[in-house]
């Protein structure tokens, strides 16, 4: 069975356009959303996915039509694959039952997941980088080293509420008990 899927960004867009070339190639149900791409949670994509059976194959105008990304999409690929389920992109004229259509998608995947490594790698390359020049990532400390050790005194001393420490040192009560957490781990000593 032919299953289709249209999907628009906005209540500014039209799903006509897309209706009409899935009609066109006989899809006997026609699943929508009216949402952005990014979002995951599309209701008529997961009533869609519910409801497929071994030897449908879901039926789009476009692949960007039906992932958020080329990663999601690769995902849904390979859910439809597991379910025995085809994938056929109209603009793009990839048919996933096909032999020549599993090959151009596992490229996209090769591609996706070489790019994803490239990421990773010249993204700990400039971390490598800005240690050797002494820089150090993460948040900025909220509290240099005589406002914490004020602030660990008069946690010490007891004579103010938590909340009168964190009002005067400017921080919340989670940002304290990290720091009495990190001092107790420390051994008392101020970082």
């Amino acid at each position: 069975m032919l299953i289709g899927y249209a999907r628009v960004s906005t209540d500014d867009q039209n799903l006509d356009l897309q209706r009409d070339a899935l009609q066109a190639v006989g899809c006997e149900r026609i699943f929508e959303d009216m949402v952005s791409g990014a979002r995951a949670d599309r209701t008529g994509l997961a009533t869609l996915m519910s409801m497929l059976r071994a030897g449908d194959t879901v039926v789009i105008w476009r692949l960007d039509r039906l992932g958020r990304s080329l990663k999601n999409l690769i995902e849904l690929v390979e859910r439809l694959e597991a379910a025995k389920v085809g994938l056929r992109s109209l603009q793009e004229n990839i048919d996933t039952t096909s032999s020549g259509g599993k090959l151009v998608f596992h490229l996209f995947g090769a591609l996706a997941e070489f790019e994803r490594n490239l990421i990773r790698e010249r993204t700990q390359a400039g971390l490598r980088a800005a240690r050797a020049r002494g820089r150090m990532g993460g948040r900025p400390k909220r509290l240099d080293p005589a406002k914490l050790a004020l602030a660990l005194k008069l946690h010490r001393e007891r004579n103010h509420t938590v909340e009168e420490i964190c009002k005067m040192m400017g921080i919340s009560k989670s940002t304290l008990y990290n720091y009495l957490d990190k001092a107790d781990s420390d051994g008392g000593r101020v970082a």
